[in-house]
């Protein structure tokens, strides 16, 4: 009985409600809103449209200012030919150009006009763009599993619960009986014992569900991103077979789609590869005003400067860097091909495996209601031959644990049938 219990206590994650009954499409809707996974998964999609447009503005023109201030202590010299200044041919003298106090300003404008990796750069962006949106869709999938798993694992504890809850107000009833029989002296004080003992299992299994049922509230309520301290009541679901493949034929496999993406990723490289062994083009512009001082000679005077260039950047020789490069590329190429062939494979089996327990499941689940619908016949009927005397407190208690079994059964039925179920929309993508 315990091991059975502890079937409904797997924690898969956590859950949340208000005042008012919560079903599951309410409980999807709120994980999709609140819970902090699917949050995450839609910051980074909006940090990588950031990421594009931090990256197209790479390609504006660059507008930069430079001030350098300084003082010669020493003004630096040249040595130059002394027949500039009438001295001897072959001989030299030392002349010193400048004066202690130069401030230099400078203003320089840079615009690329061609750089072969930018295309790359801007497809490799948009391609991972297109990878944190499937990440996100993987996110949301994964958290609706997870909701989806607590939600009815938490169904199936409530109606366990209210098994046993009925169980005990059945046995409380027999024990009434049972002690007034006992005070009567018809029949000894050990029957009614038994019928106690009985009583307090039933006890202790109920406050094992309720410790179970409080840990998947405040799970779910994690899940869901609503306050510990908030109530929590869930609309019943009926223990009927298929009543959340509501939509179980449109296939998306976000996983393969990942890879698809990765693969693109990994022809951009190519391509950004070979575009490097282009050179690079850029225009650049700059004016610069330098004043000079010598306060001694009381010497003041402005230098303008301007240019306008054009500078081409070419590696021509780079020590076979980008051709290991391309071969490291070719081989991941080969990588990502058999992982999707892979992951094709194991997706079509998993699809495929999880179709045919929903079937199972569905026939387990039949069985188990037809056998709890005789269990309860069977009790109902000795419940009256015990009052009558017919049979005694072992028969009964024999024929209530039973019961129990097949009440156990029934719910256990559900759990892996709805898991089945949910087990066989997460393999086509498709938990709504």
């Amino acid at each position: 009985m315990k091991k059975q219990i502890m079937v409904f206590a797997v924690l898969l994650s956590g859950f949340s409600a208000v005042a008012q009954e919560l079903d599951l499409e309410t409980c999807l809707r709120m994980a999709d809103s609140a819970n902090l996974t699917v949050r995450n998964a839609r910051l980074d999609v909006a940090a990588n449209d950031k990421q594009i447009k931090a990256y197209m503005s790479a390609r504006l023109p660059k507008l930069t200012f430079t001030g350098d201030y300084k003082y010669n202590a020493i003004i630096p010299g040249q040595v130059v030919p002394a027949e500039f200044f009438g001295g001897p041919p072959g001989s030299y003298a030392t002349v010193q150009f400048g004066v202690p106090y130069n401030l230099s300003n400078t203003l320089q404008l840079t615009q690329v006009l061609y750089n072969p990796q930018v295309n790359y750069g801007l497809n490799a962006l948009e391609i991972n763009s297109q990878v944190v949106e499937i990440q996100q869709r993987l996110a949301e999938q994964d958290v609706r599993y997870q909701v989806a798993g607590t939600y009815f694992n938490l169904q199936a504890i409530n109606k366990q619960y209210a098994f046993v809850e009925e169980n005990i107000a059945n046995m409380d009833k027999l024990i009434a009986n049972m002690d007034a029989l006992v005070r009567q002296k018809m029949v000894v004080e050990t029957e009614l014992d038994k019928l106690k003992i009985n009583r307090l299992t039933l006890v202790n299994t109920r406050e094992m569900l309720k410790a179970s049922k409080d840990q998947l509230e405040r799970l779910l309520k994690i899940l869901i991103g609503v306050e510990d301290s908030a109530p929590l009541q869930l609309a019943p679901d009926a223990m009927v077979e298929k009543s959340i493949l509501v939509d179980s034929e449109t296939i998306s496999r976000p996983e393969l789609e990942l890879l698809e993406a990765q693969k693109r990723m990994n022809e951009e490289e190519h391509k950004g590869t070979n575009m490097a062994y282009l050179p690079s083009l850029s225009l650049y512009a700059a004016y610069n005003y330098t004043y000079n001082l010598k306060p001694e000679d009381d010497f003041r005077t402005g230098i303008e400067g301007a240019f306008v260039g054009l500078r081409l950047d070419w590696t021509l020789f780079d020590g076979l860097e980008k051709y290991n490069k391309q071969r490291v590329n070719a081989i991941n190429a080969e990588k990502i091909a058999n992982q999707q062939e892979l992951v094709t494979q194991q997706m079509d089996m998993q699809t495929e495996n999880a179709r045919k327990q929903v079937d199972i499941q569905k026939g387990s689940l039949a069985i188990s209601q037809e056998q709890l619908m005789l269990a309860e016949r069977v009790y109902q009927q000795s419940e009256a031959q015990f009052r009558e005397g017919i049979i005694g407190s072992n028969d009964l208690i024999q024929v209530e644990n039973a019961l129990q079994q097949a009440q156990t059964n029934v719910v256990a039925a559900y759990v892996q049938l709805r898991l089945a179920e949910l087990d066989y929309l997460k393999s086509i993508g498709n938990i709504k």
